[in-house]
């Protein structure tokens, strides 16, 4: 027990230790990891952008610093608390050490190692969708209700962090009623459990409905701008580039989860991973939103091949499991993280290439990984904006607009900023946060650059006076010509102009 003890604090420590070192500092926080951290000056039980269990470890990160030290804690928290669950869940399964070590090593070096780098309710998705097969597992196993309840409450957990947990429930319903398992929707205290979890999402159905189910426009939008672009053969290549080194335990796990007597009671995981993927390709899902789905048949794959590869030549073939995921390892560690700096990226692009990792959300390639642009230029603009910001005079100050084109600007802007600014945009949940209590009379606009346009023909007639300020000039930057203008001395009532975006923008 004390060997098993030291040897998971192990894979935990490491686990931190790749999670700190795997992100250059040439790069700052990703685009979306700006807006989830301004949630915490927000809360509420629903977001445009996200349901709300983000904006409460926002507002932890907040109570604790807002550094970039915990930003990056959470995300890596998430990472490890998975890993744990796989190595219970092994030791479930009657694992040996070999399956704890295997396990563990699988989901070390994996795609995990990318998740768990940005701070986006993805980390917390894998590890509650891992969490709610365990808890199935850990039911099937005892037969005790406690586990219902506690599967209601990591569903809830999970629901109210991002609903992509919907298709766990999805896959998972067809494969129980096709199985001896299907005994367990029969039963009373199985529809108790949900009333407990329906009562915990509760209060975000409200928030839904209250503001018109706007994840139904943002659902159609994401349909029809990201999701049109996604192929379903890169769908299937992508997951299994995700778990490329763990691929052969992932088999094993498929195999033996149809074959393998002691998990006979087990068997419906296999069709409802089946299940699970056959519904994210019909929808044309982006390939990351499946991910939850794999440590579980890592523990699975684990058990069974621990068991295989105990006697005669098979042993031999034990540190060859365990070497695998390490030699893909390392073509990962020079590809798939911001470890390189952009300039090195740009002068090889050949690999970058070949993984598909320069194509953007808008289907086309670019010089850098979509991701890796969207870590860069921030400081940048807030450092700019601070800048045009101090030449206001102080009266004037508070009665000023910082108006973004986008929640990035406006985060990222609210995130560095020195002057106490407080950056909005019409775009996703920021459209929220108008203070209509100020009668604004100057607006600093930080707009994308867009060759056609010109701001200052068609805002400058509404001031006073109207300059360009300054523009962000890093050229691997997504935000690369992102302008700021300046305009005092409103001619127009600014306020009533908001509104009216304000509405037009709600519009669903």
């Amino acid at each position: 027990m004390i060997k098993k003890t030291i040897i998971l604090l192990g894979f935990i420590i490491l686990k931190f230790v790749l999670q700190y070192t795997l992100i250059s500092p040439e790069y700052d926080l990703q685009r979306d990891e700006y807006l989830h951290l301004d949630q915490a000056h927000h809360l509420a039980w629903g977001y445009l952008s996200v349901p709300p269990a983000t904006s409460w470890i926002s507002y932890i990160i907040m109570l604790l610093g807002n550094s970039v030290f915990w930003i990056k804690f959470f995300p890596a928290l998430f990472g490890v608390l998975t890993l744990i669950i796989v190595w219970k869940t092994i030791e479930k399964l009657y694992g040996n050490l070999y399956a704890l070590t295997l396990g563990a090593t699988c989901i070390i070096f994996s795609s995990l190692l990318r998740i768990n780098i940005l701070y986006q309710p993805n980390s917390l998705d894998v590890l509650c969708w891992t969490g709610f097969y365990y808890i199935i597992i850990q039911y099937i196993t005892t037969e005790k209700p406690k586990w219902l309840y506690i599967g209601a409450i990591a569903f809830a957990l999970g629901f109210l962090n991002k609903y992509n947990i919907l298709f766990l429930l999805v896959g998972l319903l067809p494969a129980l009623l096709l199985s001896k398992q299907r005994k367990i929707l029969t039963e009373k205290k199985l529809y108790f459990a949900l009333a407990l979890g329906l009562i915990l999402i509760l209060p975000n159905l409200l928030w839904q409905y209250n503001n018109h189910f706007p994840v139904v426009h943002h659902m159609k939008e994401l349909a029809e701008t990201q999701l049109v672009n996604m192929d379903r053969f890169d769908f299937l290549k992508n997951q299994l580039l995700y778990f490329i080194g763990s691929f052969f335990v992932i088999l094993a796990a498929l195999y033996a989860l149809l074959f393998h007597k002691p998990f006979e009671k087990y068997k419906f995981f296999f069709a409802s991973i089946i299940f699970t993927l056959i519904v994210f390709i019909y929808f044309k899902a982006k390939a990351y939103y499946a991910i939850g789905l794999y440590p579980i048949y890592i523990a699975f794959g684990a058990v069974y091949l621990s068991q295989i590869l105990k006697t005669g030549w098979k042993r031999y073939l034990q540190p060859v499991f365990i070497i695998i995921p390490l030699l893909f390892f390392i073509p990962m560690y020079n590809l798939s993280f911001p470890n390189k700096s952009p300039e090195y990226i740009i002068k090889h692009p050949e690999e970058y290439k070949k993984l598909g990792m320069l194509q953007w959300e808008d289907g086309k390639d670019h010089d850098l990984p979509q991701d890796y642009a969207d870590m860069l230029g921030w400081r940048e603009l807030a450092r700019k904006t601070d800048s045009v910001y101090a030449t206001i005079p102080n009266p004037e100050k508070k009665k000023t607009l910082v108006l973004c084109d986008n929640y990035g600007q406006a985060g990222a802007i609210n995130y560095y900023t020195k002057k106490g600014i407080k950056a909005v945009s019409f775009n996703a949940d920021y459209v929220n946060w108008f203070n209509l209590k100020i009668q604004y009379t100057n607006l600093i606009r930080v707009k994308e650059y867009h060759e056609k346009d010109n701001e200052l023909a068609e805002t400058g007639p509404f001031f006073n006076s109207s300059v360009v300020a300054d523009s962000i000039t890093n050229k691997n930057a997504r935000e690369y010509k992102t302008t700021i203008f300046v305009f005092t001395g409103a001619k127009i009532d600014i306020n009533k102009r908001i509104i009216a975006e304000i509405k037009e923008s709600k519009k669903f």
